[in-house]
C-alpha cells in the first residue's frame, strides 16, 4: 500500500533505525518511545490491523510475536518482564493503519486498566 506510513518504512522507502529484518518483517525503534525500549514490529506485508489477522495470517502473527521476544531477550528484558502490545482501532490507540506489536520495557510500566 504505497501510502501507508509502515509500508513506506519496511520497504526502506523512508529511513528508520531497524533493529531485526527478515523476509516477513522489520523490527524498528519507535520515534516517540515510551519506555527506554520501544520497538515496533512490522510485517512487509500491509496487514492493517490484528482484526485482519485469520488463518491464512497466524504464521505471519507468530512470527512477530517471537521477533519482538528475541527483541526483548537482546535488549536483556527476558528477566525484568516487558510488554507486547497490539492495538486495533482509534479507541484501542491505533494510530497507523498498519499491523504492529510494540514492544516495551527497560522500566517498570505498572497495571493497565
Amino acid at each position: 500500500m504505497s501510502g501507508c506510513l509502515f509500508c513506506r518504512i519496511a520497504s526502506r522507502e523512508l529511513p528508520a533505525d531497524i533493529r531485526h529484518e527478515d523476509d516477513r518483517c522489520v523490527a524498528v525503534a519507535d520515534v516517540a518511545p515510551q519506555a527506554p525500549v520501544h520497538i515496533l514490529v512490522l510485517p512487509k506485508a500491509h496487514v492493517a490491523s490484528a482484526a485482519d489477522i485469520d488463518a491464512s495470517r497466524e504464521s505471519l502473527a507468530g512470527h512477530l510475536l517471537a521477533v519482538a521476544a528475541a527483541q526483548a531477550r537482546s535488549h536483556g528484558l527476558d528477566s525484568s518482564g516487558y510488554r507486547l502490545v497490539l492495538n486495533h482501532g482509534a479507541d484501542a490507540g491505533q494510530s497507523v493503519g498498519h499491523l504492529h506489536v510494540h514492544l516495551l520495557g527497560g522500566r517498570p510500566l505498572g497495571a493497565l486498566g
